[in-house]
């Protein structure tokens, strides 16, 4: 568990916390309540995506529950750090997407007082560590790893199938596209059995 400063106040230490999982396990919609509550305390926020990510909306954080929050769409990790100042929270969605130099910026911020809440998917469509997000995982001081049911038998769901033959590493979609299983049904996909 985590420990929300919820005060408005800084105490002059900040942290990563890390939302992490499947497609279709609430990811986002655990950041975005997350930044709300911060909000709520009326402490300064500031939110950010990749620019590509444009499924639901350019300029907000969307969950499939269609949940949202504005967001600020970058490049690349280092505009964060030139946008993120003298804000007390940062969130970044779809951090999967962000080149490698997000841990450092990630860092960075942390150690300058703030608040970083990131979520991402941890592996992609072929169940590899996906992106800046291992790296993530190992500086941050809070991991929160979350599921989706399996749609073929209704376990837990760790991993992100993709249902076209596409094999671009990035390829944006929704339930056209992607399915979350469980190990057993993400294993049975790959052999083809």
């Amino acid at each position: 568990m985590f420990l929300e400063n919820t005060t408005g106040r800084s105490n002059g230490q900040g942290w990563i916390e890390v939302i992490t999982g499947s497609m279709f396990s609430g990811k986002t919609e655990e950041l975005i309540r997350r930044l709300k509550r911060a909000k709520f305390a009326k402490q300064q926020v500031e939110i950010f995506k990749p620019r590509i990510e444009v499924r639901y909306s350019v300029e907000e954080v969307v969950s499939h529950d269609e949940n949202a929050i504005h967001s600020t769409p970058v490049d690349s990790s280092a505009n964060i750090l030139l946008l993120a100042s003298g804000v007390k929270v940062v969130g970044i969605d779809e951090a999967q997407f962000f080149d490698d130099g997000l841990i450092e910026v990630c860092n960075q911020l942390a150690d300058s007082g703030v608040r970083v809440i990131i979520a991402g998917l941890d592996m992609d469509y072929k169940g590899v560590p996906f992106g800046p997000m291992p790296g993530l995982i190992a500086i941050a001081e809070y991991v929160t790893k979350v599921h989706a049911i399996c749609v073929r038998c209704g376990n837990l769901a760790n991993y992100t199938h993709r249902l076209s033959e596409d094999d671009k590493l990035i390829v944006l979609g929704e339930t056209d596209i992607y399915e979350p299983l469980c190990r057993v049904c993400y294993a049975k996909e790959k052999t083809g059995r």
